[in-house]
């Protein structure tokens, strides 16, 4: 049975004709380039509209190879400087970051459809977390210790990748950069370029800054040619990617040849546990909250709600009842509490995703195919629930990425444990499990031995928010390596030691 859904209808004129936000320069060597001859262009489009607001150039490998030697060149000296150095740097980056505070949420929101209010209240203000992480990290940090007679020496890796995605930006570039800028590396940045906007503001605050000429360097460009030729590029010493399970193979195949570290992280179907004499309701409803904010665009959103055979009719209610309530609509409005998914691209995979759920046997309880109803333009997709679920079904073990939610019955405990942790391909499809899971339980004690046995990176009891002074990463497919704080950070060192 498929209910019929709420959306507020009423949405702003759109004008006829915008100012258009062109990025034709990159930012290389301190200063602010042309592309090299032969640049293509992407256009920038705002999911509520559809319309074109802005271009920007993409770049390749000569242009890769401008930024990667700039920063080899910069890295030798900015290497050398002292933590309290790099300590002033970031606390003016967190100075310049939140008077950009404002600016920052208006361009996640025209460029990806995050909600107004999300964007100012977690999108953006993310950014200035992780800087305020990373300079917590960088004070805390032994670059040095000693062992009987060795010293043993944590020194930057050197010349940092960073590519990243576009579902919660100014998180991941500014995780990225602050950490490498914290250990000591100097760094190419390849954003998003669905996420143009705020990454030409994070280059202008990083050039404000004053930085040395060329320990931050930025170029656009499209993952397979300027992804691998920053992988392949012999003067990068480490890759770290936040992307899909493919660009990441494609990340990690490129850099082979040259034996340089590859950190990734690449999503996954994280899975929220509801155990016997847990509060049903609230578990459920905040499982649903959580799957579907920022559109369902989260890489640890959980997305496979795991409950005891007993209470499933009462937890598809509820499920159904809590995606009904969220507002679909503009961004740009106050109420709006779902907005668009970030591209047509996204828009059509999702709405596959959803097709093949029913063709599986899947039945949706809510939502399903198509936009919410009103909503004729904007790449809106409706806040779908899914039961009759199998956990060998492709809707329960590959990342929709969208706002969908399946909700798999379970015998006990033990088999809610084991469901969660299946990644076993026999059955033929992919397997996404792995970053993060929840565990409710009117036990947290109990909550706990359950979590200790989740083969996940990260496991949250009883909602817990999230710590992002906290190592962040996965098993298996979503990835390896950890972001975020003091196990961030160590992921730009390099290890040795010196002996006598």
């Amino acid at each position: 049975m498929s209910t019929t859904d709420t959306a507020r209808v009423e949405r702003p004129a759109v004008p006829a004709r915008c100012m258009l936000k062109t990025i034709d320069s990159f930012y290389i060597g301190g200063q602010w380039v042309a592309p090299a001859a032969g640049a293509g262009r992407h256009d920038i489009v705002d999911p509520a509209t559809e319309q074109v607001i802005g271009h920007v150039a993409m770049g390749g490998a000569e242009d890769v190879d401008r930024a990667a030697r700039a920063a080899r060149a910069a890295f030798a000296e900015w290497s050398q400087t002292t933590r309290a150095q790099r300590l002033a740097v970031l606390e003016r980056l967190a100075d310049l970051y939140e008077a950009r505070l404002p600016e920052m949420a208006d361009a996640i929101t025209r460029e990806m459809g995050a909600p107004a209010w999300l964007s100012r209240q977690y999108q953006a203000p993310m950014g200035l977390v992780q800087i305020r992480q990373a300079m917590a990290a960088l004070r805390e940090v032994a670059f040095e210790t000693e062992r009987g007679g060795t010293r043993v020496l944590r020194e930057p890796i050197g010349v940092a990748a960073l590519i990243t995605a576009w579902h919660w930006p100014a998180a991941l570039v500014w995780g990225k950069v602050s950490a490498a800028l914290a250990a000591g590396c100097a760094v190419v940045l390849k954003p998003s370029e669905m996420a143009a906007l705020d990454a030409q503001l994070t280059a202008e605050i990083l050039h404000d800054a004053g930085l040395p000429a060329g320990v931050f360097n930025m170029v656009f460009g499209e993952g397979p040619v300027v992804d691998a030729a920053l992988a392949r590029h012999p003067e990068v010493d480490m890759v770290s990617i936040t992307a899909s399970r493919r660009a990441g193979a494609q990340v990690a195949a490129a850099a082979a040849p040259t034996f340089k570290r590859v950190v990734q992280a690449l999503g996954g179907t994280s899975a929220s546990l509801v155990l016997d004499g847990a509060d049903l309701k609230a578990a459920v409803a905040a499982t649903v909250r959580e799957g579907m904010l920022n559109s369902g665009q989260t890489c640890m959103a959980p997305t496979r709600l795991l409950v005891p055979r007993a209470h499933y009719p009462a937890a598809l209610t509820v499920a159904a009842n809590t995606a009904r309530a969220l507002a679909a609509g503009d961004p740009r409005h106050g109420d709006t509490w779902l907005g668009p998914l970030a591209s047509r691209a996204q828009f059509d995979r999702v709405q596959a995703c959803i097709a093949r759920g029913i063709e599986e046997g899947a039945r949706v309880v809510h939502g399903g195919l198509g936009r919410p109803a009103g909503l004729e333009q904007g790449f809106h997709a409706r806040p779908t629930v899914f039961g009759g679920v199998r956990s060998d079904m492709r809707i329960a073990r590959e990342e929709i990425f969208g706002p969908v939610v399946v909700v798999i019955a379970c015998a006990d405990e033990e088999d809610a444990i084991a469901i969660a942790n299946d990644c076993d391909n026999d059955c033929g499809n992919e397997c996404d499990h792995g970053l993060a899971a929840c565990v409710w339980s009117a036990d947290a004690e109990h909550a706990r031995r359950v979590g200790r046995r989740l083969r996940a990176g990260m496991v949250r009891i009883n909602g817990a928010a999230m710590d992002f002074a906290m190592p962040f990463g996965g098993y298996e497919a979503p990835g390896n390596g950890r972001e975020h704080g003091a196990h961030g950070l160590a992921e730009y060192l390099q290890t040795r030691s010196l002996m006598g």
